[in-house]
């Protein structure tokens, strides 16, 4: 509650009033654009003042600011900002002076130094006072547009973005012809595709465009080629990247160790061209460092469109296709507009250049000589038309005799009937063509939009390369081996901060490790400085979730003193920093033998029985090849339920053989039991596992 005069009132609930007048301020007033001109409130006012300043010659900037601040409150930085952006679209405004580089993302010259005027296709195709519908500004002194009537599909050309109040707007440009073109097929009842183009240029997947709603993704990529004396060369960037933000991306990547370069050089001028020299180490294999600059860089982007306009006073999401329609419709209504407002200015002329000849060639004028009154004046002047009102496409009104009233007398004596005749005639050839364009709209838009690619096309062909499809890059591929995976296998611990244990392999700090302990347990984690896989690791190793090929082989435990089992698997899907059980989870199971194959060349395992009585063999030749490989969450299959004393790799085979002395295998044997109750520890299965390693 809050006091005021002495009273309290309430104020819960004008927050959420004003947050949402707030809001609404924000989506309708500032960061959207209309769709019907394609404009937000600051550019549009932006535009309406150069156009009330248009006198042919360039203005400063800062005189444009100065008189934009009439109509829009939001200061002269905001004002500045949108007019650059504006210009650098090279569309509407004629620029003069460093407006900066959209290449380099170099800022432009200050306002006081820099000039403008507006273009040709801007004056042609934005403005029109008489089909233009207006509303007070801001402090109601003066009047700006509620729209401006624009004859092309303005929003779709220059592509918008915005931050509002709990909503974002991107709609990514479009190339000037290609919106022409498409416009046309859309009046002739074709179907269409609209992709977006950029002034940066670079290759395009538009697979997912989406046709620019919410969800869809473009991937684009820069151009890059192959130069001389171990140097690749960048011509092209994707658009939202400038060369600057490129080779800073650069740079962080190689400090960062993902690729290995010796510098970069950024000299664009007038086009892009970034020169990055190779490592020696990198240089013979330009391919993989082309790919390591897209994975890694600003080399490739993917940009997430949300195609938000304003239409009848809310926001709503449409796709271009349908902005499209909508544009061309409306330049459709927007050229009936102004044909019927020219019918109109011409047929009034026809009536007046016709009232005017009658009223000359027949002498009216002399009616009114002895007229002593005004309205003696006008009844005669009405009088002496009469026997010709029926000629006239209109009533003709006291206004109009008024304005014959005013014609002077020179120009009476000098009147040349045979002009006034050819003048007559000239309308109303004009009036028919009208007519003629007023019956058949879609023909006359179709004709404007051919004049647009005529007259303004030219420079403006598509700059981005479409693709069929962008290979993806896998960083993991092509990153370079900077760091080394070490193990502990006794604590369980495993990273590239270890680097006074075990060394297993060269990686990169993007690779994934696998890890299986001594108790079954199997877990895939990102590599790190250090990591707990579990105590007595078996098996531990660079990840590669698509070598299917590996045959995972095991024989296990079940609990303290249950079954043996065996079990081959693939290692299917795996959820990172997951701990996966291996065996069937009894309490005390453990890994008896464990190794990696391919599906057909897995080892023979010779497995020795303890003696009993009446027990006639007591060696077991394990085969693990005729085991049926399963899938990663399988139970195994039982060996035997009887107690064991040695487990080891057979060698009876040449083959055989050459695999174990390949996989560094040894023979594993068994301490033996004892009886007793006090010694039970004794008569669990104990592997020399550093033996195995070994």
């Amino acid at each position: 509650m809050a006091q005021q005069n002495g009273m309290n009132q309430h104020v819960d609930g004008m927050y959420k009033e004003w947050f949402l007048d707030y809001a609404s301020y924000v989506i309708l007033e500032r960061a959207v654009p209309l769709i019907e001109d394609g404009l937000k409130p600051v550019q549009r006012r932006i535009l309406h003042t150069m156009f009330t300043m248009e006198d042919g010659r360039y203005n400063k900037v800062a005189n444009v600011i100065g008189s934009t601040m009439k109509y829009h409150p939001h200061g002269d930085a905001s004002i500045g900002d949108a007019m650059v952006q504006l210009g650098q679209k090279d569309l509407l405004i004629d620029k003069q002076g460093n407006w900066g580089n959209i290449y380099t993302g170099d800022s432009a010259a200050a306002s006081r130094y820099i000039e403008a005027r507006l273009t040709k296709f801007a004056l042609e195709v934005v403005f029109n006072e008489k089909v233009t519908s207006w509303q007070p500004s801001y402090d109601g002194r003066n009047k700006e547009p509620i729209q401006f009537p624009v004859k092309f599909p303005l929003l779709l050309a220059l592509g918008v973005e915005g931050i509002a109040v709990g909503l974002a707007c991107k709609i990514l440009p479009h190339n000037f012809i290609e919106l022409c073109e498409s416009s046309i097929d859309y009046l002739r009842g074709k179907s269409f595709t609209l992709l977006p183009d950029f002034a940066t240029a670079g290759v395009a997947d538009f697979r997912n465009y989406n046709d620019g709603l919410r969800g869809g993704k473009v991937k684009v990529r820069a151009v890059i080629e192959k130069g001389q004396k171990k140097t690749l060369i960048i011509r092209q960037i994707p658009f939202g990247t400038t060369t600057t933000s490129i080779t800073e991306s650069i740079l962080a990547a190689n400090d960062k160790g993902k690729i290995k370069i010796k510098k970069v050089e950024d000299i664009t001028s007038e086009s892009v061209e970034i020169v990055v020299h190779l490592h020696p180490d990198t240089a013979d294999d330009s391919d993989n460092a082309i790919n390591a600059l897209y994975a890694f860089t600003d080399c490739e982007v993917s940009i997430s469109p949300n195609s938000c306009v304003i239409r009848d006073g809310k926001p709503v999401f449409l796709g271009v296709t349908e902005m499209l329609k909508a544009a061309t419709d409306n330049t459709v209504a927007i050229l009936k507009a102004e044909l019927e407002f020219e019918r109109h200015r011409l047929s009034e002329d026809w009536h007046f250049s016709s009232l005017e000849k009658i009223f000359i060639e027949k002498r009216i004028y002399r009616n009114i000589e002895e007229c002593e009154t005004w309205e003696a004046v006008i009844a005669a002047i009405d009088k002496g038309l009469k026997p010709y009102k029926k000629l006239f496409l209109r009533e003709i009104t006291q206004d109009d005799i008024v304005r014959l009233t005013e014609i002077k007398i020179k120009r009476i004596s000098k009147f040349d009937s045979f002009k006034a005749d050819e003048k007559i005639k000239s309308i109303e050839e004009q009036l028919a063509e009208i007519d003629k364009h007023l019956k058949n709209l879609k023909g006359y838009t179709i004709d404007w939009y051919k004049m647009l690619i005529k007259k303004y096309g030219k420079g403006r062909e598509r700059k981005t390369v479409i693709t069929e499809g962008l290979e993806t890059i896998e960083a993991k591929k092509v990153v370079i081996n900077n760091s080394k995976l070490y193990v502990n296998r006794e604590d369980g611990f495993a990273g590239y901060g270890l680097k006074k244990d075990e060394l297993i392999a060269d990686c990169s700090d993007l690779d994934d490790v696998i890890a299986i302990n001594r108790e079954g347990k199997l877990m895939v984690s990102r590599i790190d400085e250090k990591k707990y896989f579990g105590k007595e690791i078996l098996h531990i190793d660079i990840f590669n979730k698509d070598e299917n090929e590996k045959i995972y082989n095991i024989v296990y435990q079940d609990g303290k003193a249950g079954a043996i089992m065996v079990k081959r698997f693939r290692m299917g899907g795996i959820t990172r920093d997951k701990m996966y059980e291996l065996t069937k989870g009894t309490e005390g199971s453990k890994i008896l033998f464990m190794s990696v194959s391919g599906e057909n060349n897995a080892e023979t395992v010779q497995i020795n029985l303890r003696p009993k009585p009446k027990m006639k063999n007591t060696t077991i030749m394990l085969n693990l090849n005729d085991t049926i490989v399963k899938g990663r969450d399988s139970m195994g299959n039982i060996v035997t339920k009887a107690s064991i004393t040695k487990i080891f790799v057979s060698v009876s085979s040449e083959k055989a053989t050459k695999i174990n002395a390949a996989a560094g295998l040894k023979e594993i044997k068994l301490p033996s039991q004892q009886a007793g109750p006090k010694n039970k520890e004794q008569k669990q299965l104990d592997i020399n596992f550093k033996e195995l390693l070994n």
